[in-house]
């Protein structure tokens, strides 16, 4: 039997009490985005097998003009997930072409990477106004609402592509419902493309995205008092066509038991057996446009790469 966790165990505690004792096994992604898994996350970045973030700023450097000119000045700009903001320099420079004042709102879960990212654009952007957010998305998106004016809100990177459709749907339509008619949505998705390109980025020759994924337990060891062994576990990266989408796992070496101490909780694993912890949809446009819409978007314009591999979709509420 479970006993009730004390009211100065983190909040995600109850997630992760129901995510180990269910079948299969589970962990919310969001708990990989600590500090430390924010600055693994920028590394990962900066990887030759993935592609995601050097084909969506070559869209961003290439386009940045055209997007802005889609998008119309002046607003404010919201980035949902900013992390360090390594990419959105490029949209901010040509947006302080054509309005005098710039605002920008850099949201995250991580204090740390809003750290970097507010000193990434002041150094970029030296007349833009940097206002920090700390938010986890799961209490809603309620800040919106205190940004004045229109607004153009980044949700880039793929990031999407973390939820399943119908908590896709969910979440942007939440973010429309803090939206004012005429404001607008960039968002990045990452597109069907084969295998042998998808699963390398998942699943790094150096090792640093298996790093990354056992972050997880090594912030429970930590936070929740749990005694993973993490040379016990193997990250497993899979693509699985008939969802559309990379799957990712921390699967159990060997038959072993885990104790989270302070969650009174004991967790039995076989050999072989997985945890969840990560998808990553691809979209088709098709799919784009009806995600959108029943969001309450309407789908304007989309900007690909030269390989069309990546999309940045311009999205009207």
């Amino acid at each position: 039997m479970i006993s009730r966790a004390p009211i100065d165990l983190p909040v995600y505690t109850d997630e992760v009490v129901r995510g180990l004792t269910s079948r299969p096994k589970t962990l919310p992604c969001k708990l990989l985005y600590d500090d430390r898994g924010s600055a693994l996350f920028e590394e990962i970045t900066r990887l030759p097998e993935y592609y995601l973030t050097r084909t969506e700023l070559e869209i961003l450097q290439e386009r940045a003009i055209e997007i802005v000119q889609a998008v119309g000045t002046p607003v404010s700009i919201v980035e949902l997930g900013a992390g360090t903001a390594s990419k959105t320099g490029t949209l901010l420079r040509a947006l302080a072409r054509r309005q005098m004042r710039l605002k920008y709102f850099p949201v995250d879960i991580s204090p740390a990477a809003l750290a970097d990212a507010k000193k990434r654009i002041r150094g970029q952007c030296p007349n833009a106004l940097v206002r920090p957010v700390v938010a986890d998305f799961s209490d809603g998106f309620h800040f919106l609402r205190e940004i004045s004016g229109r607004k153009l809100v980044l949700y880039l990177g793929s990031s999407i592509g973390n939820f399943e459709w119908n908590d896709a749907v969910a979440m942007l339509s939440r973010v429309r419902e803090q939206l004012m008619p005429g404001d607008a949505l960039l968002l990045g998705t990452d597109m069907v493309k084969p295998a042998d390109i998808l699963v390398p980025a998942y699943d790094d020759a150096q090792g640093v995205t298996a790093t990354f994924s056992k972050n997880i337990l090594m912030r429970l060891n930590r936070e929740l008092g749990a005694d993973f062994d993490l040379d016990l576990f193997r990250h497993v990266a899979e693509w699985v066509p008939s969802r559309s989408r990379m799957e990712i796992f921390l699967e159990s070496m060997r038959p072993q038991t885990v104790a989270l101490r302070m969650a009174h909780l004991t967790i039995r694993f076989i050999a072989g057996e997985r945890i969840h912890t990560e998808n990553s949809h691809k979209y088709t446009l098709e799919m784009i446009e009806r995600m959108l819409c029943v969001s309450g978007f309407r789908l304007e314009k989309t900007w690909f790469d030269k390989r069309e591999w990546f999309g940045l979709n311009l999205a009207r509420a």
